[in-house]
């Protein structure tokens, strides 16, 4: 006997393609901004241990090492601003995705319901969020099917894969 087909299936990859396509947009610019970002901290840093280095003698050497320390925290610094910039940017892109396909298709509403009846049961009070899709309740349980925790969820799926975002091309 075959399991059933998921009737969430479609949605869940019509997400997933959105998900992916907004995904690649953000990333593509995200990752010349991440290099631009890199590239001048490179040469701030460089900069900074040059003039470390004409300091001179033991001072100098004591100075220079200082400096290159800060220097590379401050490009650290910067690597990761840039890269919760770009996470903030993929979530933000995802998520107007996910509730634009709520928009332009009403019946993902009561798939959402209907799939969170078959999970918590018949007896689910099943309510419309304000940004699409449903949240559902029965005492003890709750389950939340709206486009923010779909869009939350399908990046959390990314888990390290999110790595990539700021991998070079």
């Amino acid at each position: 006997m075959t399991a059933p087909a998921d009737p969430l299936s479609p949605v869940r990859a019509e997400l997933l393609r959105a998900a992916r396509v907004s995904a690649d947009t953000v990333r593509d610019g995200a990752q010349a901004d991440v290099e631009e970002t890199l590239r001048s901290a490179r040469a701030t840093a460089e900069a900074v241990l040059a003039r470390a280095r004409a300091l001179g003698s033991a001072d100098g050497a004591v100075a220079a090492a200082r400096e290159r320390v800060r220097a590379a925290q401050d490009a650290w610094t910067a690597e990761l601003a840039a890269r919760a910039e770009v996470y903030a940017a993929l979530r933000a892109a995802v998520l107007a995705g996910v509730r634009r396909k709520f928009v332009e298709d009403a019946s993902l509403r009561s798939c959402c319901g209907e799939a969170a009846r078959r999970v918590l049961g018949a007896q689910a009070r099943v309510t419309a969020a304000s940004e699409g899709g449903v949240t559902a309740e029965v005492p003890g349980r709750r389950l939340d099917l709206s486009a923010d925790a779909l869009a939350d969820r399908a990046l959390n799926r990314l888990g390290v894969l999110a790595e990539t975002l700021w991998e070079p091309a």
